[in-house]
């Protein structure tokens, strides 16, 4: 998105067009009666969505490392169905939250780490969830996103490859495993 970088007193006219994917998306999956998590590792990039879902009169809960009542906006989420978003900092969502209100989740922008990623979105994947939980990734073509894609294969082909002999066995780790593995 054009407003992420700093561009002085410049307003693009077209500031990002994974952002009108991003809200035809979410014009399908409210509806078709869905409820969102919303994951990006840019805060910003939050808060450029939160101004666009005002708006267009979205109602929305959020939460990022500076939000105070995290468990509060939890629970607004998870009962109050008239909500339809939630809106989360990958780094302050990934752990300990119960967002089984959800059954849509989407990645806006990919982390470099797989299993932070998968650790989010196993928030719509608690117990006492009784829906199916469909899971997205936004990625620009011809991007730096890409590359990211690719470097989580690569980390999870080694992880998998380290953990796992070529039978599905259990393997000990060596050296060279390690030494591996660091490279990255």
């Amino acid at each position: 998105h054009l407003e992420l970088i700093e561009l002085g007193d410049l307003v693009p006219k077209q500031p990002s067009a994974k952002m009108d994917l991003f809200f035809e998306l979410i014009d399908e999956a409210l509806d078709g009666g869905h409820r969102v998590l919303v994951f990006s590792q840019f805060v910003t990039m939050l808060k450029i969505l939160c101004k666009e879902l005002e708006a267009r009169n979205l109602t929305y809960c959020y939460l990022d490392g500076s939000t105070k009542n995290r468990q509060e906006q939890v629970r607004t989420f998870n009962t109050r169905r008239e909500i339809p978003l939630f809106l989360i900092s990958l780094k302050a969502g990934g752990t300990g939250l119960n967002l089984t209100g959800a059954d849509m989740v989407i990645h806006y922008d990919p982390w470099w780490n797989p299993a932070v990623e998968n650790q989010a979105t196993d928030r719509a994947y608690r117990i006492g969830q009784q829906r199916t939980v469909y899971s997205i990734k936004l990625i620009a073509r011809d991007s730096v996103e890409e590359k990211v894609l690719e470097l989580q294969e690569r980390k999870k082909k080694i992880i998998d490859a380290t953990i796992e002999g070529g039978d599905g066995i259990p393997k000990s780790m060596e050296w060279e495993d390690v030494k591996e593995l660091l490279e990255l």
